[in-house]
Parts: C-alpha cells; structure tokens; sequence
C-alpha cells in the first residue's frame, strides 16, 4: 500500500517502497508511477487516463521520498527547480564502516558504462565527458559496527552517493555492485531518500516532505537516535 506523504493539485510525493522502480524499464515491471497513477484515479474517480510526471527517481534498490507532478505546469516549475539545484535532498545511509573523517564534502567526476548500469569516479576531470558530482556527509550514530551517515547531494548523478561513500571504503550495507560484502535483504541496500525541502513553485511556500526508513532490522538499530526532523 502506498504510503502518501504529501500531495495537492500540483504534486504528489511518496515514500518509495525499496525494490520497486520509480519508472519503467526493459524488465516491464510495475513501477512507483504506475501504483501513483492508480491511486489518483481511484480517489478522484478520474475518467481516462492519468497526467502524472516524473521528476526524479530513486535507484531501484533505495527506498524514500519521491515527488510526481501532477499537472503540466507543476512538472514544468519543478524541473527547474531540480536544474537550478534549489531542492535540498536529504539522505541516511548504513555502513559497516566507520568514515574518516566522520564528516566531509566529497567532489569526484564520474562516467556511467550503461552496459553495466555501473559508474566510475575519478578524482580529477581527467576526460571531457566526465561529470562533476558532490556531496557533503556526516556520521549521525553508530551502534556496533553500523554506521548511521547522513548524506547531502548537491549534484544528482546516477548512482552519485553509491559510488561516493565505496569511494572512501564506506559502502553502503547491502550495495554488492560497490563493494558492501552484505547480500542486500528484501530487495533493498541500505539507502534512504530522507527528506526533500524545497519552496513550493507555485504557491511560493516552504515544503518539506519527510519520509521514515523501512521498519527493517537494521534500520530498526537506529531507533533511539531517529527522531522527526
């Protein structure tokens, strides 16, 4: 069942379930945006089919906060918020490693081989067609040997901050494809679109939509230092 975290004439958001696609691929499994279509039609009793534009997506495997546009307009406005980088997205990531330092801003450039669905990073721009991807990060709790890190893209690169964190031996508990040496559970790595705040394109108001991680074992470790935000 889809969990609703935020929605009005213009847009919709959820809290994306790990292991389902935001949007559809060559596997034509059913995708986050099919499930929202449906729900829209079914409360709104909307004859036809359903306007819903995706604006972002979230890998297959992360779960959290993702927002549809509901209307033409909406897409349009919040498109550009995404380009002019004026939406703070907020994530939490388990490792089984402590980082060093426990907080920092990583800049590296990256290439994606589509074969592999798989990318590179280089610390320097070393080729043209490389992108610059960054991020800042900072060590929020740890019990045992898991590490709770809250990460800040300022970039939205394909697998920007899977690649990021193995880059500096912290990879993400479950990611196998960079390194963790934990086979992921329940379909998902432990990853999680946390939170995204933004001002409202339309009606010019502050917007924040906060989504809680899985009710999972290993997120569950967290709970005395999970609080809303």
């Amino acid at each position: 069942m889809l969990q609703i975290l935020f929605e009005d004439n213009h847009f919709i958001a959820v809290n994306k379930p790990a292991g389902i696609l935001v949007q559809g691929d060559k596997t034509g499994d059913m995708t986050l945006a099919d499930m929202v279509k449906v729900y829209i039609k079914d409360r709104y009793k909307k004859p036809g089919d359903v306007f819903l534009g995706v604006i972002h997506r979230i890998d297959r495997p992360v779960s959290g906060v993702v927002i549809f546009a509901r209307t033409s307009k909406g897409l349009t406005r919040m498109n550009e918020l995404f380009s002019k980088r004026k939406v703070e997205k907020k994530y939490w990531a388990v490792t089984t490693e402590r980082p060093n330092p426990i907080e920092d801003k990583l800049i590296h450039y990256l290439t994606k081989d589509k074969e592999k669905n798989k990318v590179r990073l280089f610390n320097k721009q070393k080729y043209k067609n490389l992108k610059r991807c960054e991020l800042d990060y900072s060590l929020l709790a740890e019990v045992g040997d898991h590490f709770l890190i809250e990460v800040n893209p300022t970039t939205g690169r394909p697998h920007q901050i899977r690649a990021q964190m193995a880059k500096i031996d912290c990879p993400i508990r479950g990611d196998r494809k960079y390194g963790s040496s934990h086979l992921p559970r329940l379909g998902m790595i432990h990853l999680h679109s946390r939170s995204l705040s933004f001002e409202h394109p339309v009606k010019k108001e502050a917007v924040s939509i906060i989504a809680e991680p899985p009710d999972e074992q290993v997120w569950n470790m967290f709970d005395d230092f999970i609080f809303d935000d």
